[in-house]
């Protein structure tokens, strides 16, 4: 087998370690979340025999067709969806992920609501946030942030764990990831899911506790696939 994906792991980790104690920060404490949206299972089967085990996809169908067997065979992994998530697709979603970081409206924190009541798995729960107000992206804006929390909490019960932002391509991230940490600490939020293969360094040094990197372990994407770790704005189904 191809040591490429082994390699590239162990260089984002080795970068990880080197930007937490950079920061006074134990690398323990932040989650590497390997992207792997059109990535190939045999691929992915790499950086599972490498040891790895947290990954991410943004589309619950990709991930009913790649994840089912290769959790049967790998039980300890925690998936994550970083990607849009329309309410038809919630049911199916929560029979498969660990974590959700893309709540953002109202009907889908309804539906959540509901369909979590009803099942087994209690994933964590990231509400995210349009850090940068862009009519292209979708999220929550900032000034919305905490009455949409609250209503999160109050109207429908979730448990909500962190915050999740995708700065502004072309922006500095830094004020973006500052500005995630404040909402997320005003409304007592431990979770921070926030940098990239191009910029999870600096988000490290912003308090991230979740990096969500792709490129940087399993290569360039072809054309077809949208930025890494980026929500579609299509809303088909909310």
């Amino acid at each position: 087998m191809s040591s490429f994906v082994k390699d590239r792991l162990e260089a984002v980790r080795a970068s990880i370690e080197r930007a937490a104690a950079a920061n006074g920060r134990e690398a323990a404490n932040i989650t590497l979340i390997a992207v792997s949206k059109t990535i190939p299972a045999a691929t992915i089967e790499e950086a599972l025999v490498a040891g790895h085990r947290v990954f991410g996809e943004n589309r619950v169908q990709e991930a009913k067709a790649k994840w089912p067997e290769l959790k049967a065979r790998y039980p300890e992994i925690e998936l994550h969806l970083i990607g849009p998530l329309q309410t038809n697709k919630v049911r199916d979603a929560l029979s498969l992920v660990d974590a959700i970081h893309s709540l953002d409206r109202e009907s889908l924190a309804s539906m959540l609501a509901k369909e979590i009541a009803r099942a087994p798995r209690k994933p964590k729960l990231f509400v995210e946030i349009n850090t940068g107000n862009e009519a292209s992206k979708a999220g929550v804006a900032p000034a919305e942030a905490d009455r949409f929390i609250e209503t999160c909490r109050e109207r429908h019960g979730l448990l909500i764990s962190g915050l999740m932002c995708i700065p502004p391509l072309g922006e500095p991230a830094g004020p973006h990831f500052t500005l995630l940490a404040k909402i997320a600490e005003r409304n007592s939020l431990p979770l921070l899911s926030m940098g990239m293969s191009a910029d999870y360094e600096e988000a490290i040094a912003h308090g991230a506790t979740h990096i969500r990197v792709g490129t940087a372990i399993f290569g360039a994407r072809g054309r077809s696939s949208s930025s890494e770790g980026e929500p579609s704005i299509e809303r088909k189904g909310a």
